[in-house]
């Protein structure tokens, strides 16, 4: 035989809701060591051109979608630099584009944690042809283990070509984002 325990709200011991339900079922959890923040995705709302053969550009993801603890700087240093220590999945979407008549042969989105490249992923393209044939998308994700104070989260795109003028393209093509994985 099975006991029912039945309560509205559940509190430590220093009378802290953990979490509330509504009586209906829904159960929302109060306490931050119970839901995925801090989390934000932002995308650009503007085109970021012309791009360097070979040079690590930042994407500059101006526009939040969300931002739970207001860990992402959207208007200085385009990062993630979380408050709470754990493992975080950061992903990055870069999508570039040229208005010419290019060749490119290798595209990359990176992520960089501290300022260093921490991985990559490469796509191998060969294009030319009209302007909507040159639009390429990749992306990279990673479960990473972040400090809580100092450690920060950056997404980088990468071209290489020998000719034409690249740009990463904006209005939710590229985007980044990341969230805090609980009970990792």
């Amino acid at each position: 035989m099975g006991s029912i325990i039945k309560v509205n709200e559940y509190k430590d011991f220093n009378n802290n809701a953990i979490m509330t339900s509504d009586g209906a079922g829904v159960v929302t959890p109060n306490a931050d060591g119970l839901k995925n923040v801090p989390a934000f995705e932002a995308y650009n709302s503007s085109v970021q051109g012309s791009l360097t053969s070979g040079a690590a550009t930042k994407i500059q993801a101006n526009t939040e979608r969300f931002d739970t603890g207001g860990c992402y700087d959207n208007s200085t240093n385009y990062r993630f630099t979380p408050t709470v220590a754990g493992k975080y999945f950061f992903y990055v979407n870069a999508d570039i584009y040229s208005e010419s008549t290019p060749t490119a042969y290798m595209f990359k989105a990176a992520i960089y944690k501290n300022g260093s490249n921490f991985i990559v992923s490469t796509r191998n393209i060969t294009t030319t042809g009209s302007n909507w044939e040159q639009q390429n998308t990749t992306n990279v994700a990673s479960t990473i283990d972040m400090n809580g104070t100092t450690d920060y989260l950056e997404g980088y795109a990468i071209v290489t070509t020998n000719s034409g003028t690249w740009a990463i393209n904006a209005y939710g093509y590229t985007f980044i984002g990341a969230y805090r994985i609980i009970g990792a």
